[in-house]
């Protein structure tokens, strides 16, 4: 079972493994940071946020400082998709964006008896909706019978 975390990212709840949703590229065990199987970009900050003033008359042009500051960019290895970006201290090792629950991800979704890769239908070439109906049921925040607080 194949669990859709991001536009760019799910989990195989069969092998344990975090995998890139553009070319399937296994990208490292899902109980941990599918970072470490990425490739990364430690970008100056200067490259995206350019000088608003001229840096040879100020100290302080509102671009970041890459002393202070960095841009991890993480890629799929496999098809270059871009997975990810965060932002920083130089030296800072990347964050661990999710951490999850793997047995409880599988019990969820093996009660719920649907194929998350139909009902979390978003992702690369398809529109970004998601129907939990088949999921939730009669209660979907979607539907507008569904009841609100403020009805």
């Amino acid at each position: 079972m194949r669990i859709p975390m991001t536009e760019y990212l799910i989990i195989d709840l069969d092998t344990e493994r975090w995998t890139c949703r553009v070319c399937s590229h296994d990208l490292g065990d899902a109980r941990g940071n599918y970072k470490e199987g990425t490739l990364v970009y430690d970008r100056d900050p200067r490259e995206i946020h350019q000088s608003i003033l001229d840096p040879q008359k100020y100290e302080f042009t509102f671009a970041p400082d890459p002393t202070f500051c960095r841009i991890l960019e993480f890629y799929c290895p496999g098809c270059g998709t871009q997975l990810e970006t965060e932002y920083v201290p130089p030296g800072h090792p990347p964050t661990v964006d999710m951490l999850w629950d793997i047995d409880s991800l599988r019990e969820q979704w093996t009660k719920r008896g649907t194929n998350p890769e139909t009902v979390i239908n978003y992702g690369p070439g398809e529109e970004a909706v998601a129907d939990f109906s088949p999921a939730l049921g009669s209660y979907n925040s979607l539907s507008p019978s569904a009841p609100h607080s403020h009805s």
